[in-house]
């Protein structure tokens, strides 16, 4: 298929608490009712709790069947995507260790993309899990946009069912977040079509 400028963006969403009783698929399901609303983004999302995400924590070069069955699946879905976004809980200061297994096991997937991340948490809202994960993105020559979405003691800002009480706030902050991971996907797919990203 061509690649036009008016192309939409494939967006990859990546849910990454994996852990029982976790608030994560609240937060997704909010975030993913703004996303899918975009006429500029496809989505597609990476939810790290399901089996089939499910990576070893030991890396290898030579994985078992098994592994490499799971690389495949989610390891094309990074790789076709223009754009991440990261639904990141905050644990102990920083994020799930299944996040960073499944950067870990990747690395041309996320070179010359932009990431944004929308995170959860306590008094923090998330926002150490993000500043680490900063880090670690700009290792693996990807770009992080600025303006975040977080919700601090995010579980007294929703409802029974999942709606948020008071959505003015967290609905223009995903906005900017989107739409500065547009202008970035857009402006980094277009120099990667003239100039292949040479990380």
């Amino acid at each position: 298929m061509e690649i036009t400028r008016t192309s939409p963006l494939s967006l990859a969403v990546i849910v990454g608490s994996n852990r029982q009783g976790r608030f994560g698929p609240v937060i997704a399901d909010w975030f993913l009712s703004h996303a899918g609303r975009r006429t500029d983004f496809t989505v597609d999302v990476i939810d790290l709790a399901d089996p089939g995400t499910d990576l070893p924590t030991a890396l290898s070069h030579d994985p078992a069947p098994a592994v490499r069955e799971r690389l495949a699946k989610v390891g094309g879905t990074l790789a076709a995507a223009d754009a991440f976004v990261v639904i990141t809980p905050e644990y102990n200061h920083s994020f799930p260790a299944a996040v960073k297994n499944l950067i870990d096991w990747h690395y041309t997937e996320w070179q010359a993309k932009p990431v944004g991340f929308v995170s959860y948490g306590g008094m923090s809202g998330g926002l150490r899990a993000v500043e680490q994960l900063r880090q670690v993105f700009a290792e693996m020559h990807a770009v992080t946009v600025r303006d975040t979405v977080s919700f601090h003691n995010a579980h007294g800002h929703f409802d029974e069912d999942g709606r948020h009480k008071d959505p003015t706030g967290p609905d223009g902050a995903a906005k900017t977040m989107l739409d500065q991971l547009a202008w970035w996907a857009h402006a980094l797919r277009d120099a990667k079509a003239v100039h292949p990203y040479g990380g």
